[in-house]
């Protein structure tokens, strides 16, 4: 049955990849001015998330956040096509490319954070043409999404790893090898992976671990986010480095994390996950 479902997703996802990128964001937009006005759990937190970092917040802004939202999930049918994956770098641009060669350069690795924000599920694939990543991967409940997702999303530049134990250890072996890892460390890690930081004026359970493996090497961080361009124009990915080292105390680190990325969140307010429930309390975790 599982296999079954991905399948029909996969024929259904295949069949919107042919669809132009315009029509694709043009469908989500409507569906985001719908879901804007219909009740749900997940409008109600994204749009008191949102007034948490501006309590300014006005209904255009809510409905907004939800246009890009749908248009987020609607796009991806065309930026996964295999079909379109030669169109990338002439729809992505990126203007600071010479920050990452030259960080690699030093043979430390390098450490890449993103908050769910634009086309954040494009960041691996598209970083992946140019250099090799291995990413932290928390892998869905649901078999068959599981089974979609490896058919459709692996490049092989790109390893993904499960966020236990030997997850950890495959971002060690990267490191090591002077490569690159990633993480969105807005995701709630499980219980006892993290310690409490403020993220927009409220603490927030925040993972520990890139504190760990940047210590590793001392390899350099930069926060990254892809920003959605209006109109189907394309994208234009953003990255900016970390300064500062993350200090020992691992509150510390997580608090210079956080702030790094509300910084690249204020680049583009209105695409980022404000829905995903940030403030939620961490569950054990096994295989944590």
């Amino acid at each position: 049955m599982n296999n079954l479902l991905a399948s029909a997703a996969y024929l259904v996802f295949k069949g919107l990849g042919w669809l132009p990128l315009a029509w694709l964001q043009g469908i989500g937009s409507a569906l985001g001015r719908l879901g804007a006005i219909l009740p749900g759990r997940y409008r109600k937190r994204a749009f008191e998330n949102l007034r948490l970092a501006y309590p300014e917040a006005t209904p255009a802004m809510d409905r907004m956040a939800m246009v890009e939202l749908l248009q987020m999930f609607l796009e991806l049918p065309y930026l996964w096509a295999k079909r379109n994956a030669g169109k990338l770098d002439q729809i992505i641009r990126c203007d600071d490319w010479a920050l990452i060669d030259d960080a690699l350069a030093q043979g430390k690795g390098v450490i890449l954070i993103s908050p769910h924000i634009g086309a954040f599920e494009m960041l691996g694939p598209f970083y992946t043409r140019r250099h090799k990543a291995t990413v932290i991967f928390k892998e869905p409940r649901m078999p068959w999404l599981k089974l979609l997702i490896n058919r459709i999303r692996l490049s092989p530049a790109l390893k993904l790893v499960p966020a236990n134990q030997a997850g950890v250890k495959g971002l060690v072996k990267t490191l090591i090898k002077g490569e690159t890892i990633g993480f969105l460390p807005d995701q709630v890690p499980a219980l006892g992976d993290g310690v409490y930081a403020p993220f927009f004026g409220k603490d927030a359970y925040t993972i520990t671990l890139v504190q760990r493996m940047q210590a590793i090497r001392n390899s350099p961080i930069f926060t990254v986010g892809l920003e959605r361009l209006p109109k189907g124009k394309g994208y234009h990915f953003h990255i900016v480095p970390m300064t500062q080292a993350l200090p020992e105390s691992p509150a510390l680190a997580a608090a210079q994390i956080n702030a790094a990325l509300e910084q690249m969140v204020r680049k583009m307010p209105m695409q980022y996950l404000w829905g995903y429930n940030r403030y939620k309390t961490p569950r054990p975790d096994r295989a944590s």
